[in-house]
């Protein structure tokens, strides 16, 4: 096995090459999909109203409606005494028609009856036997909401590219929509390999560690807008690695794996991946994640992340999340993702490396979280990272920094 890293990069030129890879290698297609299962996806195309919105005169409160003019003057000293001809409730309709001296007593959400262009609120009124004493004056339109006062018919009410949340999926519902053409979830399985790990509810012997990646980035592909799905673990041993990976991408678009991706003899990624396609990257000049394997097997990307959580997270937010949220569908700039404060603690940095420093914010401190890369409970308390330049030995206590905060959509 080998024991150097063969196609180690810069930051930079790592996250231009696995770009240009989704790039190539993977286009945005659409689908249509029951506008009841589209909540949180992104759609592909602008949306149009197909009638107006509401599609009739309605009513906005429970009350009487009526000719505003019969209510000018009115008061409780001085009331107006009119008709009452009718009763609606939502839904329903008349063909009774409110002239001079009429009412129709009118519940919320029922179309307005002809001739009516007003709601006098039932609080301001005294109901009789078939008449009503109208206590206050009213205005045209006042409490209706008349056709089209919402949206009118063909007008963009929603845009490409727009996440479809509750609200969002309510306009489409209203206006009669079945389906909709949103953008396909790119399909991502996620692999943990290893000899020291055991999934939860195993007995874990001495020496064993419960699997942490695998869910963990599954969840963090989902908050990318991506179909994930843990497909399991496998041991550092080649034959079961490849077969694995075989397997792996007959049901997915993108196959990322943690551990065994770093130099050492029992690291046997990269030579999987020489065998079965091409590497473009083995190593990046980060710490932590320095041991980052980006190739391509049958057309389609397979990324190794590192072993240990922290480094396993850090290098799939920074690398990984960008060119994936963009594969989605989501127009989201992560370089605009930031938050700015001063640092609490001072952070020394390896000089040569770019550092990726996980950190909490706590309004405007900036706390580092000094702990290493298997410290899996940091992970609980960071918000994001600060990136240290690899000119950099030292940011100073009080210095201000950005934050690349963690993606959660």
């Amino acid at each position: 096995m080998g024991t150097e890293f063969l196609k180690i990069k810069e930051s930079e030129d790592a996250l231009e090459i696995i770009q240009n890879l989704f790039d190539k290698y993977y286009t945005l297609q659409s689908e249509e999909i029951a506008v009841e299962d589209a909540y949180g996806r992104v759609l592909s195309g602008d949306v149009y109203s197909r009638m107006d919105f509401p599609p009739f005169d309605k009513a906005l409160k429970d009350g009487f409606a009526i000719l505003s003019q019969d209510s000018f003057g009115a008061s409780e000293e001085s009331p107006k005494t009119l008709e009452v001809i009718d009763f609606l409730e939502a839904g329903s309709t008349t063909d009774k028609i409110v002239e001079e001296g009429k009412c129709v007593e009118i519940s919320t959400g029922a179309a307005m009856p002809e001739g009516a262009d007003a709601v006098v609120m039932v609080e301001y009124c005294e109901k009789m036997d078939s008449a009503v004493n109208i206590l206050t004056t009213v205005t045209p339109t006042q409490d209706v909401a008349k056709k089209g006062s919402d949206t009118e018919e063909s007008k963009l009410i929603l845009k490409k590219g727009d996440v479809l949340t509750p609200g969002k999926i309510g306009v489409l519902l209203s206006q009669g929509f079945e389906t909709i053409e949103v953008y396909k979830k790119p399909t991502v399985g996620v692999i943990s390999t290893g000899n020291e790990i055991t999934l939860q509810g195993n007995e874990l012997p001495y020496g064993k560690i419960y699997d942490v990646n695998g869910n963990m980035i599954k969840n963090d592909a989902i908050s990318c807008g991506a179909d994930a799905k843990f497909l399991g673990t496998v041991k550092d041993n080649y034959d079961q690695l490849k077969a694995k990976i075989q397997e792996s991408l007959d049901d997915v678009d993108i196959l990322i794996g943690s551990g065994g991706t770093s130099a050492g003899l029992g690291d046997v990624m990269k030579h999987v991946l020489d065998e079965l396609g091409q590497v473009y990257i083995h190593g990046i000049s980060v710490q932590p994640g320095k041991p980052t394997i980006v190739g391509i097997v049958d057309g389609k990307i397979v990324i190794g992340l590192p072993g240990n959580p922290v480094s396993a997270l850090m290098i799939f937010n920074a690398f990984v999340a960008p060119p994936l949220t963009k594969l989605a569908g989501i127009d989201k700039n992560f370089e605009k993702s930031v938050v700015k404060g001063k640092l609490t603690r001072r952070i020394h940095s390896p000089v040569g490396r770019m550092q990726y420093q996980l950190v909490k914010v706590d309004g405007e401190d900036i706390q580092p979280i000094f702990k290493d890369s298997g410290a899996i409970f940091s992970l609980s308390t960071a918000d994001g990272y600060v990136k240290v330049p690899k000119s950099v030995e030292l940011l100073d206590e009080g210095e201000e920094v950005e934050v690349y905060l963690f993606n959660i959509n």
